[in-house]
């Protein structure tokens, strides 16, 4: 039997890091988690980590600023996941620097989790969200560091439990917003399953310093589709609002960050087209399902269901 990579796990305590510690323990990796001193008296953590214990998984003490840790934690393994929150992509890189400098390590795969950075066409409205993660990538490729990032497009826990409705917490049952024309299509991806993807990537020749996208057919749909999935669902016609490019321009020029992000997610999705609006490159990336069909995930029509 081929012998598994040692996977260490940095943000094992969040909620894509904890799925991503948990698969890579079922997929019988040695699992490491890096974890900072205080997660072991936070209520909020204790659970998890002990969930995370009991499964097998071996805890470090060390943070990302804390390069003697960093590099005691690296040196153990063979494969580093990064799984912090988007607004802190640039704590990678003292890791970077690390990951370099050990020499042993052969794949890193970063916090990226969302659309392609290379890709978007919103940069100027994202406030640096989409440039910080490509400035990580330059600076992995500047080190010869082997990678593989995880293009997963949006969580299904974002946006689609309110039907794409900003300041919604559940799906509309009288009248709903259509943005631009409502046929630009986006990607929804349960965390769960991104995770089992991105473990079934980390050793896998076929994803070597390539971007793993994931368009899950069944996940891929515009505005029109997931109204029109919903209706069918509520057996009921919603009321359409429709609200032009411009428009949402308007909206998120005037709204200040972070209070337009939702906005911006919803006009880089479903009007410029962020996740759908160029080919996969196979000199530069791979399509999960594609490579792993026998990976079951959620399809959008069954996250609808739990929301009725």
């Amino acid at each position: 039997m081929e012998k598994k990579s040692k996977v260490l796990i940095i943000g094992a305590t969040g909620r894509l890091g904890y799925h991503l510690a948990k698969f890579s323990t079922e997929y019988c990796h040695p699992t490491f988690a890096l974890i900072r001193d205080s997660s072991f008296n936070d209520p909020n953590k204790q659970q998890k980590l002990q969930s995370l214990s009991i499964a097998g998984v071996t805890f470090l003490k060390g943070s990302l600023e804390d390069e003697e840790s960093l590099m005691e934690a690296v040196k153990q393994v063979d494969v580093v996941i990064c799984s912090i929150p988007s607004k802190q992509v640039l704590d990678q890189k003292l890791l970077i620097r690390v990951i370099k400098e050990a020499g042993c390590i052969k794949r890193f795969i970063p916090s990226e989790f969302g659309a392609d950075p290379d890709k978007s066409q919103i940069s100027d409205l994202a406030n640096n969200f989409y440039s910080r993660k490509s400035e990580i990538r330059r600076l992995i490729e500047a080190g010869g560091i082997p990678y593989t990032y995880i293009c997963c497009n949006l969580f299904m826990s974002y946006l689609l439990p309110s039907l794409v409705q900003p300041g919604l917490k559940t799906p509309p049952r009288d009248k709903v917003t259509i943005f631009g024309d409502g046929n630009t299509k986006g990607v929804f991806v349960n965390s769960v399953d991104v995770a089992a993807f991105t473990i079934s990537a980390l050793d896998d020749p076929r994803t070597l310093n390539k971007v793993l996208y994931l368009r899950p057919p069944g996940n891929v749909c515009c505005m029109n589709e997931l109204v029109e999935a919903w209706e069918s669902k509520i057996g009921k016609k919603l009321e359409k609002i429709n609200v032009s490019e411009e428009e949402l321009l308007k909206k998120i020029k005037d709204t200040p960050y972070p209070e337009n992000l939702e906005m911006v997610f919803i006009y880089s999705t479903f009007v410029k087209g962020d996740h759908t609006y160029f080919d996969i490159e196979p000199s530069s990336g791979v399509e999960g399902t594609q490579l792993y069909p026998h990976l079951k995930y959620t399809t959008i029509s069954e996250h609808l269901d739990n929301l009725l």
